[in-house]
């Protein structure tokens, strides 16, 4: 979901990748929004990306969280685990 930057010797300029499964960036997207609306480590994450201390715009912080929790579901995935709140939130 990352852009991808285009730079020449005097300009650069920033496109969507047009690669990506439109139905799996939808999906990812949503999922990093709700998260951030009802989680509390993705919540703080947001804050601290959006509003306090980095100062990124609204799509950066998403892209952010949504990267932590892909990160988080590969981690669970490779280790075969299910998600366990408690131990989610005192790791992340």
């Amino acid at each position: 979901m990352a852009p991808v930057t285009k730079r020449s010797s005097s300009s650069y300029v920033v496109v969507r990748r047009r690669a990506i499964n439109t139905q799996l960036q939808n999906a990812i997207y949503h999922w990093a929004r709700v998260a951030c609306q009802h989680d509390a480590v993705s919540k703080t994450k947001y804050a601290g990306l959006f509003v306090a201390r980095e100062g990124h715009r609204h799509a950066r912080a998403l892209r952010s969280v949504a990267d932590r929790l892909l990160k988080v579901a590969c981690v669970l995935l490779k280790n075969q685990m299910i998600f366990d709140f408690p131990t989610y939130e005192l790791a992340a």
